[in-house]
């Protein structure tokens, strides 16, 4: 596509599109990259480019390192946004030079002293592990444990988000790895207040450590799917973050 009017210039409108941050996701576990299929057309329309980054919930390495990859599809700088686990990965995928801000939806939030599970583990176990089971050394959600997870939208939503759900590896969460992003950079924290997968206060508690703007919504811990247009609004305020710098 040519950017230049008949003078050579960059038209403005094209200007207006250049200057916005790229968005690249990273979903968590019980989830893939369709888990922000409310959030990814508003941002495109309004001229940012968007990645949902799709990795197999293998390792906490190879999860990163898919991120990363997701990178180099998009122009920098990156808003890198992620959803529970997610905020794992892009703990460690943001350090990445591209990478200029940060937001978590209802995430972990490690430092590097902690895994996934250790973080948890400093907090009350929620419901939804309840209604968890191994198979084939992966760690699937039960038909029940989708109200744990999802019990604010509506029963077909729930329906789907069951059926697309997929599995971690048993040991994922017990997985190290390098590089604090959030140590270094500006983040966004979503708390979902009546979260019964990530306990809210362990979301509240690493917002507060890594010095995140931080709005709560009375969400469950799908949030991006409950409250779209509330995490909408956070994303904007760190694009709008990066571009004023």
């Amino acid at each position: 596509m040519n950017n230049l009017s008949k003078n050579g210039e960059v038209r403005d409108e094209e200007k207006k599109v250049m200057n916005k941050p790229s968005i690249v996701f990273a979903h968590g576990i019980w989830a893939d990259g369709s888990c922000f299929r409310k959030l990814i057309p508003t941002l495109r329309a309004e001229g940012h480019e968007v990645m949902a980054a799709q990795y197999g919930l293998d390792t906490l390495k190879g999860d990163v390192d898919a991120t990363i990859r997701t990178f180099g599809r998009v122009s920098d700088p990156i808003v890198l946004v992620g959803h529970s686990y997610g905020g794992t990965v892009i703990t460690h995928a943001g350090v990445d030079r591209r990478v200029a801000a940060l937001v978590y939806i209802a995430a972990l939030g490690p430092d590097e002293t902690e895994t996934s599970q250790g973080q948890q583990d400093k907090f009350p176990t929620t419901d939804v592990f309840k209604y968890v089971e191994v198979s084939d050394g992966r760690v699937w959600m039960r038909p029940e444990g989708v109200a744990c997870f999802a019990g604010d939208l509506s029963s077909e939503e729930q329906g789907v988000v069951y059926a697309t759900h997929f599995a971690p590896a048993v040991d994922l969460f017990t997985q190290k790895h390098e590089g604090i992003a959030w140590q270094s950079k500006r983040s966004w924290s979503v708390v979902a207040t009546d979260d019964r997968t990530v306990n809210p206060d362990l979301e509240r508690f690493a917002a507060k450590r890594m010095r995140a703007t931080t709005i709560e919504l009375k969400s469950s811990h799908v949030a991006m799917l409950s409250h779209p247009r509330e995490v909408l609004d956070v994303i904007r305020m760190a694009a709008a973050a990066v571009v004023a710098k």
